[in-house]
């Protein structure tokens, strides 16, 4: 009988499982005949005005986002991508909540080449976003098995990673897999002994190789020569980048060729100064007179100093910080390398490991990693309040973020988002988000959303070069979902005195035409190709910007919000990739129609870290977060976090 009612079970249990794969497959297989049906009738007659096109609902009336026929297939194939964003899921009240500014950002489709990246951006969060929408349909059969939560662990995105004995004697090279990239704060840490014929070796950061792509771009290569190359016979470290549509970027060389050129990151040099100067090391003669005779000089040995020697041990830790990479090596600072456009830490999959090395070591420590919901003990006061059309919103604050900054979301959520007025609905706070290429990322960020409520997603991959749309989308919730009478943009790395913005507002007492800010007005383009705001002449022809506010934090009144969307949706929106320099922009295009604009400048804001008395307080790690929260709480006083 008990064997009977084992096989039985076993049966069951083994239907169950036949039962969701073949569900999977029939959904895999249902989107296929979809998406080839719509593609082969869409690319039969991209254009046709009979009413079947089904991509007519996601298309408007504005100018065309590209009127080269040389490119038209490029155009189909991003409208076909736009069906599958765009298209209706089978979503609870619950889940659209996240995603209330999608579909009014469909016209994005029409913008898409206007911003670097825009296109690629679109196909990416067209391809991931219907891998997680078919992983949720499977979830929601509810058919787990029994090893569903184990699976669920083993998905997250881990703290740290470490390997020992990483070197195998049968590989010439090693990769070491991070699965929801890097973040601010993130270190790699490599121990090893430079060895073999030549001791060269080279470290990179990859990220994920694009479909028919077969080598991943390469966020940071770090190339150690210690014999030198073919532009010095004295040892160097090179740094690059590669893309596969940019080849490689400009070098730069530790020691530099030039070095009044050695520029500085996160405030600290390029090269160190130190690299490539002559160690002056005296041998002493013993000599009975006090004068040193001519065969002294012989003892005077002069060597350049380089931090990795053949046959010497080494411990490098490369640092992710807020403008660029940092490397140390036995705990001195050697290189840093600034981030270029595209290249960022949340992109990096893959630590390579390459050449003439014993590795020893390598660990990966400070990764994103998110909170587990079911442990949080104050998850109620963590989750936002619910909009109300009965309730008016005073400020709606826009915060941006990118899916891997787990960590920093809620760093915000237990301190400003704490303020009496968010928790009272009169602030609302809502974080918007682009989708990441790795789909363990996606999933953490759906669960996410779900949990608190306070995130918008946006239909596509965050880029750095696509934060503008995001502008967007933050002056757009603010006008269409709920009607705000100010709307503010911020960084998640931000702390903002929510009652001290609020106070300053109601002192200004200007509620049309209103920029609220560190307003700069007298900045010119970066005309540098290797800066992360390079401006090219094509992009921005006059040699000075308009007035615009730093981002960290500035507030616009809502006639300026509703005016950046209506100039959206009629086409007329210049798309500009320095998000806080467009608002600018866009504010002046408004104020030559007749707007009256107000340009009030916030001293108390600072752009570059905290001072005492801050309004808002920028570059703060969860940490300093924490800190400052508590500071209010016990003085009542906006003190800063230090020494002091």
């Amino acid at each position: 009988m008990k064997a009977d009612t084992l096989h039985l079970k076993r049966m069951k249990k083994w239907y169950g499982g036949a039962l969701v794969a073949s569900l999977f497959m029939l959904l895999v297989l249902r989107y296929g005949v979809i998406k080839n049906a719509v593609e082969e009738s869409y690319l039969t007659n991209p254009f046709s005005s009979n009413g079947t096109n089904p991509l007519e609902w996601v298309r408007f009336t504005g100018p065309p986002a590209v009127q080269n026929p040389e490119t038209a297939s490029q155009v189909i194939s991003i409208d076909t991508i736009a069906f599958s964003l765009f298209a209706q899921r089978n979503l609870s009240k619950g889940e659209q909540e996240s995603l209330l500014t999608w579909d009014l950002l469909k016209h994005l489709i029409n913008h898409s080449q206007a911003l670097p990246n825009g296109v690629e951006a679109i196909k990416e969060a067209g391809s991931a976003w219907n891998s997680l929408m078919a992983l949720m349909e499977v979830e929601k059969l509810g058919y787990a098995d029994d090893n569903s939560t184990r699976k669920t662990k083993e998905k997250q995105c881990p703290h740290f990673l470490n390997k020992v004995n990483a070197t195998e004697s049968d590989k010439s090279h090693y990769k070491l897999r991070v699965p929801c990239g890097l973040t601010q704060g993130s270190s790699i840490t490599i121990i090893g002994i430079p060895n073999g014929l030549l001791g060269n070796f080279r470290i990179d950061l990859t990220g994920e190789a694009l479909p028919g792509e077969p080598d991943p771009p390469i966020i940071l290569h770090y190339n150690v020569r210690l014999h030198g190359d073919k532009v010095t016979e004295d040892p160097v470290i090179v740094q690059n980048t590669w893309t596969i549509a940019h080849d490689w970027g400009e070098e730069e060389r530790c020691p530099p060729p030039t070095p009044d050129k050695n520029k500085k990151v996160d405030e600290l040099d390029q090269c160190n100064k130190l690299v490539g100067k002559d160690n002056n090391r005296t041998v002493s003669m013993h000599s009975h007179g006090s004068r040193r005779s001519s065969m002294g000089l012989q003892g005077v040995k002069s060597r350049r100093y380089f931090p990795f020697k053949q046959g010497s041990l080494f411990v490098a830790t490369l640092r992710v910080g807020s403008e660029g990479i940092q490397m140390t090596v036995d705990g001195k600072h050697v290189t840093s390398f600034a981030y270029r456009e595209t290249l960022e830490p949340w992109l990096v999959s893959e630590v390579r490991i390459f050449g003439d090395i014993k590795l020893i070591s390598v660990l990966a420590s400070g990764l994103p990693t998110s909170e587990d919901s079911d442990h949080t003990v104050d998850l109620e006061e963590l989750k936002s309040v619910p909009l109300s059309r009965q309730r008016p919103v005073e400020l709606f604050i826009g915060v941006f973020s990118t899916a891997n900054n787990f960590k920093r979301r809620m760093a915000v959520r237990r301190t400003w988002m704490q303020y009496p007025e968010v928790r009272s609905g009169t602030v609302a706070v809502r974080f918007f988000v682009g989708l990441h290429k790795n789909q363990i990322v996606n999933e953490e960020l759906w669960n996410e959303a779900q949990t608190y409520g306070d995130i918008q997603l946006m239909p596509f991959v965050d880029y750095y070069s696509l934060i503008t749309w995001k502008t967007l989308a933050i002056c757009t919730f603010g006008t269409e979902v709920v009607s705000a009478k100010f709307v503010m943009k911020t960084d998640d790395d931000a702390f903002v005195r929510v009652d001290e913005v609020l106070a300053s507002l109601s002192r200004i007492n200007v509620t049309r035409g209103l920029l609220y800010g560190l307003i700069n007005s007298d900045s010119q383009p970066h005309r540098s190709t290797e800066s992360k705001w390079f401006i090219s002449p094509e992009e921005w022809s006059e040699d000075k910007y308009p007035p615009w506010a730093h981002g960290p934090g500035y507030v616009v009144s809502h006639d300026i919000a509703e005016a950046v969307y209506k100039r959206f949706n009629e086409g007329r929106l210049k798309m500009f990739k320095l998000e806080d320099v467009a608002m600018g922009i866009w504010i002046a295009n408004i104020k030559k129609e007749g707007l009256e604009v107000k340009y009030e400048k916030e001293e108390r804001i600072f752009n570059e870290g905290c001072k005492d008395g801050y309004v808002i307080a920028h570059y703060q790690g969860p940490r300093e977060m924490m800190c400052l929260w508590q500071k209010l709480q016990e003085t009542k006083r906006a003190r800063c976090c230090g020494d002091s």
